[in-house]
């Protein structure tokens, strides 16, 4: 049933503002990894043992999204939109106030959970809202501001380090998640739950930044005492917290106990946990690697041998149960599995300008991390204006034709990349080859979501949009390593021939200019392998846009 009320489009533009923050808060930590490193005790040269921080969000982020995006199919899309901003909230809390490396992965994942959780709601809110014809704009639109994010991402993140710690970076996260979180639950009284709650995120708060004033008085300080040892979870504070916590759990729990037992019997927990540990093992192994000197990580052939145990499994339950996760059938027409499988190789594509065009600009500008995401920004800039130029015309042209037509620019701009010179980013053609390459990508947000919402039925479209963002993640982490030994294939075949200093500087191998030349030119080399290979991948996904999403709009409501 489609409805216009105020109150719902208010909704969706929360939720929308919700995305982009979310989007925004994983480029942050980009830039402020070096710091978050140093305040967990983490020294510069052990970015590996960081590692988690990453990954952990994105483990969050893909594994758990297609439970919540059904769960969205059973609830609602608003009160999982509040879950998510509290649980993003929470997440924000514990990275905010973490003193060691494990509670920051904790709260990283909680915050990809969290983030994760609101794009399949917000995508479905829209097929709500607007008819199967008219939905390619407002999709364009709300794959805009989470693109935008990813814009301002970087920014926001350059100007709190400028003035602040970057624990204010989450401090930020947690006043806004809440914030938007109030509005989207709307004037409701407070429940005891609620208070409850409060309390305990209270509580926590406390116990983990344990301040100053309070921990040293005489009095005060003695909830900070920790019993054994030096950990601030172990003390009677961190017992309350505990404590606050599992009644809150248990309020919630008994308050909707009735609503519970149905919406337990109407999602595939144990479908959803074989798929989730399938695509953790996907994570991990790729996530986990460096992607400039491994294909994946050292655990990663055992990993992904477990995914795709986990995998068969789930395959087999879906054959079993009645209330399979993903029903049957509903990936079968043509536009939803081929939404997947385009999403899949835009990803791949991707992630070769979100991570090649810094490397690029690194290796022949010189400069440090911000430098680089700054040449990014001229890529990312685009995505947004693309992806509401796709809605827009998608009404008109069809759904494969502007899907293929974006992803064929950036395919050809890749091929551009692909021959660019040391001095090319010295120059303005490159940004307009950037600027032309990210409004391609963008061109294909709208036509996908549009493809797979009208090509299956309504009570699924949190579901289905989620599993859209888990291709497209999915096909990052496998690009990024898959490209990755591509261009280091390429720069090993070229640096075994360089001749060593001692050969070519022989009065002053210790510093010998052509030999340092020589190396970057093998990476620029390698770089411009991975451009190949990316437009490779963009092009396969533009034919299969054109063939697969068809010429049409959608009609299925």
């Amino acid at each position: 049933m489609i409805t216009t009320s105020p109150r719902a489009r208010s909704q969706l533009t929360l939720a929308s503002i919700a995305v982009a923050f979310a989007a925004a808060d994983t480029y942050v930590v980009v830039l402020a990894l070096p710091d978050m490193m140093a305040g967990v005790g983490l020294s510069a040269d052990e970015l590996q043992r960081a590692a988690p921080i990453i990954s952990g969000f994105l483990l969050g982020y893909i594994a758990v999204l297609p439970l919540i995006g059904r769960i969205a199919d059973v609830v609602g899309r608003t009160p999982v939109l509040v879950g998510a901003l509290l649980l993003f909230a929470v997440g924000s809390l514990i990275t905010a106030g973490a003193y060691d490396l494990p509670l920051v992965v904790t709260g990283r994942f909680l915050q990809g959970v969290g983030g994760g959780g609101l794009v399949p709601a917000t995508l479905a809110l829209v097929a709500d809202l607007w008819p199967a014809d008219r939905r390619g704009l407002p999709l364009g639109v709300v794959g805009a501001v989470q693109e935008l994010g990813s814009v301002l991402g970087p920014l926001l993140g350059a100007a709190v380090l400028a003035v602040a710690d970057w624990r204010y970076i989450f401090w930020l996260n947690l006043t806004v998640a809440v914030v938007l979180a109030l509005l989207l639950r709307g004037r409701r009284r407070p429940s005891i739950s609620g208070v409850v709650g409060l309390l305990a995120c209270v509580a926590l708060g406390l116990t983990l930044t344990a301040p100053e004033r309070l921990a040293s008085g005489v009095t005060l300080g003695l909830p900070f005492v920790p019993f054994t040892g030096t950990s601030r979870l172990l003390t009677p504070i961190g017992v309350a917290t505990l404590v606050l916590a599992l009644l809150w759990l248990g309020l919630v729990l008994w308050r909707g106990r009735g609503r519970t037992a149905g919406v337990l019997s109407r999602v595939d927990l144990v479908g959803a946990l074989l798929l989730a540990l399938a695509l953790a093992g996907v994570v991990l192994a790729f996530a986990t690697a460096d992607p400039e000197r491994e294909l994946m990580s050292p655990a990663g052939p055992w990993l992904l041998a477990a995914a795709a145990v986990f995998a068969v499994a789930f395959a087999l339950w879906q054959r079993r149960t009645a209330a399979a996760i993903v029903p049957r059938g509903l990936l079968g027409a043509r536009p939803a599995w081929g939404s997947l499988a385009v999403s899949f190789l835009i990803g791949c594509a991707l992630i070769a300008a979100l991570v090649d065009v810094p490397v690029f600009a690194r290796t022949t500008q010189g400069g440090g991390q911000l430098a680089a995401a700054l040449v990014l920004v001229r890529f990312l800039i685009a995505l947004p204006v693309g992806a509401v130029a796709g809605g827009w015309l998608t009404r008109r042209y069809g759904l494969g034709l502007i899907a293929g037509a974006g992803l064929g620019l950036s395919a050809a701009m890749f091929v551009v990349m692909a021959f660019w010179s040391r001095t090319a980013l010295d120059h303005w053609p490159a940004t307009v080859v950037l600027l032309v390459c990210g409004f391609g990508f963008g061109l294909a947000l709208s036509p996908l979501n549009t493809a797979m919402l009208g090509a299956t039925p309504a009570d699924t479209h949190g579901l289905v949009s989620a599993l859209v963002v888990v291709a497209r993640m999915v096909g990052m982490l496998v690009g990024v390593s898959a490209l990755t030994a591509i261009g280091l294939r390429r720069y090993y075949a070229i640096a075994d021939g360089i001749k060593s200093p001692n050969e070519l500087c022989p009065s002053s191998p210790g510093n010998c200019r052509p030999f340092v030349d020589a190396l970057r030119d093998a990476a620029i080399s390698q770089v411009h392998a991975i451009f190949a290979g990316a437009a490779a991948c963009a092009f396969l996904a533009a034919v299969l846009a054109v063939l697969l999403l068809g010429r049409r709009g959608p009609t299925h409501t």
